[in-house]
C-alpha cells in the first residue's frame, strides 16, 4: 500500500515504520502521526490516511483539516460509509472504530484540545472557510 501514497507521505510512512512509529526527518519529525486505513467509499478498496492527532483519554482524534483544503478530506467521506478501520500506531496495528463530530460542544471541546496539544492547527479554520469536523478513533478492545 505504501506505494500507493504520494511520495512525501511513502517516505513518512517507511521513516515511522523504521522508527517504531516515530517520525525522525522532515516537517512531521516529531510530530504524533498515526496510519489510518478505512474502506474507499466508491472504490471499496483500502485508502491509507497519515493523520496527526491528539488523544481524549484513551481515544484518538484527528481534525478533517484536508492540510488546509475548502473540502473535507477523502477519508472523512469513508469513514462516513464505513466507520470501521484499521490504526497503525508505534508499529502495531489495531482495529478501530470512527465517530465523526461536525458540530456543537463535543466538536468545539475536542477542537480547542486538538489546539491545545498541537498549536499549528489555531490557523486552519481561516484558512479553509469551512466548520473542521473532528473524528474520534476507539481502538476495539479484543
Amino acid at each position: 500500500m505504501i506505494d500507493e501514497l504520494d511520495p512525501f507521505s511513502a517516505g513518512v510512512l517507511a521513516d515511522m515504520r523504521a522508527h517504531g512509529g516515530a517520525v525522525t526527518t522532515g516537517p512531521l519529525a516529531g510530530h504524533p502521526i498515526l496510519v489510518m486505513t478505512s474502506t474507499g467509499a466508491k472504490s471499496g478498496k483500502p485508502r491509507v490516511a497519515l493523520l496527526t492527532y491528539s488523544r481524549d483519554g484513551e481515544d484518538y482524534i484527528v481534525a478533517g483539516t484536508a492540510g488546509g483544503s475548502t473540502v473535507d478530506p477523502a477519508w472523512l467521506h469513508n469513514i462516513a460509509a464505513e466507520p470501521s478501520i484499521e490504526v497503525e500506531l508505534e508499529a502495531r496495528t489495531h482495529r478501530a472504530s470512527t465517530e465523526i463530530i461536525r458540530t456543537g460542544e463535543e466538536r468545539d471541546r475536542l477542537w480547542e484540545a486538538h489546539v491545545a496539544a498541537l498549536p499549528w492547527f489555531a490557523d486552519y479554520p481561516a484558512q479553509v472557510k469551512r466548520p473542521i469536523p473532528m473524528v474520534r478513533i476507539r481502538l476495539a478492545t479484543d
